[in-house]
């Protein structure tokens, strides 16, 4: 019975926009198990073509090959994949052997696109190849074996998948006279398994074992000569899992990774200069967060985790003078609403002012003063370089103040001093004692008073003051953040340290990522070179391509193969620049630690995942456009590319 039918075949090559070339004309032939078929003819005879068209390799012609009653030129792509993958097996002059696989690599290719286990595959590969003579060899690299060796590593690379055909191109014809018979033998032997052998040649030596030879010149058959019955064959199936035949993204990750490794030198710089924009894109994020994180904490170490500083919502209209302006006083109703806040044990009034034209008076002499402030709990003891905390009739000087005021040593603690302070057109002056010298953040001269001395000061010259300010002590740190929250919802103000921070960050964040985008500028450029190395890959491996759609792969296995190729270098890219991002923070906080005593590179777990996403996105989309190539590439010209 005949499992392979050729019915008035016709094929034309377009040469020209009017003039074709006929390949093959009326073409008529049928095959059965167990024949060794030897097609027979010069080189441009045809014969080629029939056997490309035999193997689903070119659909592109007239008339009908029907195999197992089905009609090949019917197939869609997916299940010509299928039949090339399961019942098609190609021998080819040149071997084909991809390079860079050992021998078991090359055998077990084919079930690796089916998506057999690793287990089931080494073990069917080993056995055929053990059949062939080549056990011993199985580790090998296709370089380090004879040309008969070679072939019989391709036939047995053809026969894993157990296909019912066998289609040989030249088998003899890159082989000495004694290698050809034996590899001739194996195909005999072959054949009495119950597999039909088709054999493409010009050699007689070849036709002399056929059992059948077929003559083909200029594209017709002018004779078909039966001279020897067909073998007498025993049918041999393996049992192989036929279905879900699919190549998974685990197996194409691990081929690409085989593949790599044979340019190794060449991925490993290209991942190193890819690496450059994830590190640079990192490391201007990171210096980022750590100069965030060092404003931010210089500023909070001032202050009292405790209090929460309140102040009025600003009614400040942008039209407005801002040298007129002046916020709204708090009432004894904000005190009282305040005061019911959860976990609020006490609330301190507070009192601040810009006092410009103001004056200390010191044994003499006169020292600018340009704002004062009261005293509360928000003001941390250990800002207090010098001395103690005021009490009544006491104040605390900033330590830039001190500075102007140090004379021969002078120790100022302790010392009378005259505030003089410029307001409503006159001097309020008063008499205290400096209980201390505080370490604020402030780039002026001002003083730290009580609420009450500042309250009486003002009262004995005629002057009344509210409160500009309030702060509330939280009886445990637990309520702090709610209670924040609860004040911003009732339409107050947080602190002015919270708002110059926010400010501050909000800056910062601008700068972070305009320098990140002028980081990310080689980014684009490690996309270019990615995409121009995968498409060199292409070039280069175009035979292989050939081989992998010869042996069933999809255009979507080629495809996958390429972008997890795109994945790993991606993927060593990003890992590379987190190293060197490593590096350089380590560097870069020795110095800053030890001029200043402050970390500002601070890489977060966010970057680190950002960084390496990052980079195998940009690597895989620069592998699309060469993977696509790739898999579009026709297997027939990819096989004849040297």
């Amino acid at each position: 019975m005949s499992i392979l039918k050729v019915l008035n075949v016709k094929k034309d090559y377009k040469i020209s926009k009017n003039n074709n070339f006929r390949a093959l004309t009326n073409v008529n032939l049928e095959f059965e198990k167990g024949e060794i078929v030897s097609i027979l003819g010069e080189s441009g005879s045809g014969k080629s073509t029939l056997m490309n068209m035999l193997g689903g390799l070119d659909t592109d012609y007239q008339g009908d090959i029907i195999v197992d009653g089905k009609n090949l030129k019917k197939y869609s792509e997916k299940e010509l994949d299928k039949y090339r993958k399961n019942k098609i097996g190609f021998v080819f002059q040149s071997f084909n052997l991809i390079p860079h696989l050992s021998v078991l690599d090359n055998v077990t290719i084919a079930m690796t696109l089916s998506n057999t286990s690793r287990k089931k595959r080494i073990k069917r590969a080993t056995e055929v190849l053990d059949e062939l003579g080549l056990k011993s060899q199985i580790y090998k690299k296709p370089n380090q074996l004879s040309g008969g060796q070679k072939q019989r590593v391709a036939i047995a690379r053809a026969l894993v998948n157990d296909p019912d055909i066998i289609l040989a191109d030249e088998p003899t014809g890159a082989l000495d006279s004694n290698t050809s018979i034996q590899i001739l033998e194996i195909l005999r032997t072959i054949a009495k398994k119950g597999k039909l052998i088709i054999m493409v040649t010009h050699s007689q030596l070849v036709a002399s074992i056929s059992n059948r030879v077929v003559t083909i010149n200029d594209g017709e058959i002018i004779s078909d000569e039966i001279r020897s019955e067909k073998l007498e064959y025993t049918e041999e199936k393996i049992k192989i899992n036929k279905n879900k035949q699919n190549l998974s993204l685990f197996s194409s990750i691990k081929l690409a990774l085989n593949n790599m490794k044979e340019k190794f030198t060449r991925n490993i710089l290209v991942s190193l200069g890819a690496s450059i924009g994830i590190m640079s894109v990192i490391t201007m994020l990171s210096l980022g967060e750590g100069v965030k994180d060092y404003i931010t904490s210089t500023m909070n170490e001032n202050v009292n985790p405790l209090v929460i500083e309140v102040n009025k919502q600003s009614d400040f209209d942008e039209e407005d003078d801002p040298f007129e302006y002046q916020s709204d006083y708090f009432t004894d109703n904000d005190i009282e609403i305040l005061s019911k806040i959860s976990g609020v044990k006490k609330v301190q009034l507070s009192f601040s002012s810009m006092v410009m034209g103001s004056e200390l008076i010191l044994d003499d002499n006169s020292y600018s003063l340009f704002f004062i402030e009261t005293i509360s709990d928000n003001i941390l003891g250990e800002k207090i370089i010098e001395g103690i905390l005021p009490g009544e009739n006491e104040i605390l000087i900033s330590n830039r103040l001190s500075e102007r005021m140090y004379r021969n040593n002078d120790v100022l603690v302790g010392k009378k001093i005259k505030v003089r302070i410029l307001e409503a057109g006159r001097f309020l002056e008063g008499a205290y004692k400096i209980s201390g010298i505080y370490s604020g953040n402030y780039g002026m001269n001002h003083i730290i008073f009580n609420y009450d001395d500042v309250e009486k000061l003002y009262d004995d010259n005629d002057l009344e003051i509210n409160p500009t300010g309030l702060y509330l002590v939280m009886s445990d740190e637990s309520y702090v953040e709610n209670a924040k929250e609860e004040v911003i919802n009732m339409g107050y103000a947080p602190s002015r340290t919270e708002q110059m921070l926010e400010v501050f960050n909000e800056m910062l964040a601008v700068v972070t990522y305009v320098l990140s985008g002028i980081a990310g500028i080689s980014l684009f450029v490690s996309a270019i070179m990615i995409l121009v190395v995968l498409y060199i890959s292409v070039v280069e491996r175009t035979n292989e391509i050939g081989v992998l759609k010869a042996i069933g792969s999809r255009r979507k296995d080629i495809k996958r193969i390429f972008v997890s190729e795109a994945f790993l270098i991606g993927f060593a890219a990003g890992i590379i620049g987190i190293i060197f991002t490593f590096i350089i923070r380590s560097i870069a906080n020795y110095y800053t630690n030890n001029l200043f005593d402050v970390s500002v590179v601070k890489i977060k777990p966010a970057f680190i995942i950002f960084g390496i996403m990052i980079s195998v996105i940009i690597s895989v989309l620069s592998g699309l456009w060469p993977a696509s190539r790739a898999a579009k590439l026709d297997p027939i010209e990819s096989l004849r590319h040297e």
